[in-house]
């Protein structure tokens, strides 16, 4: 098996759930800043759609699915890879799919919506706290009282969200790496964070170790710009806090970086909040003399090629891609 570089996932015009899961995990040797350490990168841009949500879209559609009414569907806010599974999810089931998307949504994503047959409503005020979710969820609940009938999947109190982590995505996860490891999972709705701690506290001996970004809400709040999409959250986690375990902190220029040197090293390609968590897991191989860390890579290159794999829009931001102090050594890959 090779990498995916920057191949963006074509998804399917159905996703079927069956075919969720069993994505594979690349081993890297790393050695950050004088430290060996061995980098996991379990890779969900092997699902159907391309990202972790598609596990997160069949179970919240799932949640949902006896409620529908086949004239408004269902409706979610998304900053797009939840959004695009479950277009594919509405498109098998010929039921209406809308997705309240935001200027950041990646262009790609908003076309793969647009292309499965999803309406699209953009919300454009920013919400006073670096991002646009304050203003994505009012547009849903002017919609939920327009329209009685639709049907809200709702991945930021649903508890079918971590639930597809803790029954899924975690113990394949533990059949494919050590269980003494510490694992590094990109925090949003903090829906895939609570699934694997909860799995973690009962089955394994891992350290789940949440990565942020400065400017997020999620699991507390440190200052600093939000660029990057796909992590962070301009409202507080319903399913983790900043007290429930560890959290590292990623700049977004540190993230950047991260997706560029991976993919030079490697010729894999991750998306934004991957790069985060790379940044963080060379970190720690260096600052806690860690040698194994996983990396649960949400999502692959194929959404940000006009963002983190652009020269001129990391320019346009600010964004230097120096790379970090830290080199490679051949990859291994390993099925679920």
């Amino acid at each position: 098996m090779t990498g995916p570089g920057l191949a963006t996932p074509t998804p399917r015009t159905a996703l079927v759930p069956l075919l969720v899961g069993d994505t594979p995990v690349a081993s890297v040797p790393v050695t950050a800043g004088g430290r060996a350490g061995m980098l996991r990168l379990k890779l969900e841009s092997f699902n159907p759609c391309g990202s972790i949500k598609d596990r997160t879209a069949v179970a919240l559609f799932d949640s949902v699915a006896d409620q529908l009414d086949p004239l408004n569907g269902i409706v979610e806010s998304t900053s797009g890879n939840l959004g695009v599974a479950l277009a594919a999810l509405s498109s098998a089931a010929n039921v209406p799919f809308t997705a309240v998307v935001d200027p950041r949504t990646p262009a790609y994503a908003v076309r793969q919506l647009r292309r499965l047959g999803a309406s699209v409503v953009v919300a454009t005020d920013k919400d006073g706290r670096g991002g646009y979710l304050l203003s994505r969820l009012e547009s849903v609940k002017r919609m939920l009282a327009e329209r009685p009938a639709l049907r809200w999947t709702n991945q930021y109190e649903n508890p079918a969200n971590p639930a597809a982590h803790e029954g899924g995505t975690a113990p394949e996860l533990a059949r494919q790496v050590p269980a003494d490891t510490v694992v590094l999972v990109a925090v949003s709705t903090g829906g895939t964070l609570a699934g694997m701690r909860s799995y973690a506290a009962r089955a394994t001996k891992w350290t789940v170790v949440g990565v942020d970004v400065p400017g997020s809400y999620a699991v507390g709040h440190t200052e600093g710009p939000r660029l990057l999409s796909g992590i962070g959250s301009s409202k507080h986690s319903g399913f983790v806090s900043a007290g429930d375990g560890p959290i590292e902190r990623v700049r977004p220029a540190d993230a950047v970086a991260a997706c560029v040197w991976l993919l030079e090293q490697t010729g894999i390609g991750v998306g934004a909040s991957s790069g985060a968590l790379v940044a963080a897991a060379l970190r720690l191989i260096e600052r806690d003399r860690l040698t194994d860390v996983v990396c649960v890579c949400a999502d692959g290159a194929g959404n940000y090629l006009d963002t983190v794999y652009s020269p001129a829009w990391r320019s346009a931001q600010g964004l230097r891609a120096d790379p970090p102090a830290a080199v490679c050594g051949p990859v291994e890959w390993s099925s679920a």
